[in-house]
C-alpha cells in the first residue's frame, strides 16, 4: 500500500509579512496644500496600510528614505458615502489611513522632483 503524502502547511500572510517590506506600509505620499506647508515645518503626511502601527511606519520611513523620524501620527480617514446625480443607488468613497511623521532637524525629505 502506498503511503499518501499530506500538503505541508501554508503559511499565512500576517501583518508581520507587511512589517518587513517598507514599501508595503508606505502606499503614497499624501500630497496637498496643506501636506505642502506642513513640509515647511519638518512634518510628511503618507497614506499608509489599513493594518500599519506607528512602530512600522517609522521603520519603513527610515529604511526607504535614510532620515531619523522623531514622531509619528496615525488618523484613520473612514469611508464617505457618496450618490451620483439622478441615481438612485448610492456607494462609497473608500477610507484610508494616513500617518504625520516628524522629522529631527536638519532632516529633509525630497518626495517630489523639482
Amino acid at each position: 500500500m502506498e503511503e499518501i503524502k499530506l500538503p505541508q502547511k501554508i503559511k499565512k500572510v500576517t501583518k508581520k509579512a507587511f512589517s518587513e517590506a517598507p514599501h508595503w506600509i508606505l502606499k503614497e505620499p499624501h500630497i496637498t496644500e496643506k501636506a505642502t506647508g506642513a513640509g515647511e515645518k519638518n512634518k510628511y503626511i503618507f497614506k499608509v496600510y489599513q493594518g500599519a502601527n506607528k512602530i512600522e511606519v517609522k521603520k519603513a520611513v527610515r529604511d526607504l528614505y535614510g532620515v531619523m523620524v522623531k514622531d509619528v501620527n496615525i488618523i484613520n480617514i473612514h469611508r464617505k458615502t457618496k450618490r451620483a446625480a439622478g441615481r438612485t443607488r448610492g456607494g462609497h468613497k473608500s477610507g484610508y489611513k494616513k500617518a504625520i511623521v516628524t522629522l529631527y532637524k536638519g532632516e529633509k525629505l525630497e518626495l517630489m522632483p523639482r
